[in-house]
């Protein structure tokens, strides 16, 4: 089972210029890049072996839109 370990969005709410990022971890560690809505977004995926891989890719997302991130609460399952 995936475990959701982070989340962060952008902040905005419009559909083609939301941005959503996402760490989790099964065996692997898991980065996800969403752009735009869950309907028509562009959506990117990533594996790492190790948490500090994955959170240096997520690190790099969050830089390079150079947007006010903000990371949202995971919720417990």
């Amino acid at each position: 089972m995936r475990e959701q370990v982070s989340r962060w969005w952008n902040g905005s709410w419009g559909r083609l210029t939301r941005r959503d990022v996402s760490l989790s971890r099964e065996v692997r560690w898991h980065v996800v890049a969403r752009s735009g809505d869950s309907e028509t977004g562009k959506v990117l995926r990533w594996e790492f072996a190790t948490e500090d891989e994955a959170r240096a890719m997520v690190h790099r997302l969050l830089r390079a839109d150079g947007g006010q991130w903000r990371e949202q609460p995971v919720r417990e399952r």
